[in-house]
C-alpha cells in the first residue's frame, strides 16, 4: 500500500494546475514548473485538493503512486513558496561572497572558486560565511547546493569545510601523543 501516494495534495490560492498526456503543469506566484508522471496514473482535482489513484494494484503502478505525488507536491511547494538550502563555512579566512550573480568562495585554495548559478537557482550571502541556495525546483536547488558543499566537504579531522546549517560532522580522534 502507498501511504504517500494516497495523501491529498492542497493546492495553495494564487495556484494553477493543469495535467494531461502525461506531463503535469503548476504555475504559482514564484514561476512555473512540468512534472512528467506515469499515464497509468490518473490526477484528479476536487476543490482545492489533488488526488493521485492507480488504476490497477500491479507492483509497477504502486511504485510510481508515492513517486509521482511526492513530485507533485514537491512543484505545488515550489511555486508557491519555494525552497531554500543554507551551507556554512567552517574554517580560519574561509569566506564566500557575491559576484554579480555568482558565487565567490575562498575556502583555501590558491585562488578563489567562482560558481555560476544555473536558471532557476540564486545564491545570497547574508554573512561572509553563510550561503543561501534558493529556487523552485527542490531537486536542483538540492543538487546545486550538493555542488557547493562538494568544493570543499568538511575534513574528518578538523571539521574544516563547507557544510550544510545545523550538519554534524563526526571528528576522527588526531594521533595519540607518542610515548
Amino acid at each position: 500500500m502507498s501511504r504517500i501516494g494516497r495523501q491529498p495534495i492542497t493546492v495553495p490560492s494564487g495556484v494553477t494546475v493543469n495535467a494531461e498526456n502525461g506531463v503535469f503543469k503548476v504555475k504559482g506566484p514564484k514561476g512555473e514548473l512540468t512534472v512528467p508522471y506515469n499515464t497509468a496514473l490518473s490526477i484528479k482535482q476536487e476543490g482545492e485538493q489533488l488526488l493521485i489513484e492507480r488504476s490497477s494494484d500491479k507492483p509497477e503502478q504502486r511504485a510510481q503512486h508515492g513517486l509521482a505525488r511526492s513530485l507533485i507536491a514537491n512543484a505545488v511547494q515550489g511555486v508557491s513558496e519555494g525552497y531554500t538550502i543554507n551551507l556554512e563555512l567552517r574554517g580560519v579566512g574561509f569566506r564566500a561572497k557575491m559576484s554579480g550573480k555568482a558565487l565567490e568562495l575562498a575556502i583555501g585554495y590558491s585562488h578563489p572558486v567562482v560558481i555560476d548559478p544555473p536558471e532557476g537557482v540564486s545564491f545570497t550571502v547574508p554573512e561572509p560565511t553563510r550561503i543561501d541556495v534558493s529556487g523552485i525546483d527542490k531537486q536542483l536547488v538540492g543538487q546545486v547546493a550538493a555542488n557547493v558543499r562538494r568544493v570543499r566537504k568538511p575534513d574528518a579531522y578538523h571539521g574544516k569545510g563547507v557544510r550544510f546549517l545545523g550538519e554534524h560532522i563526526p571528528l576522527k580522534p588526531g594521533k595519540a601523543g607518542a610515548k
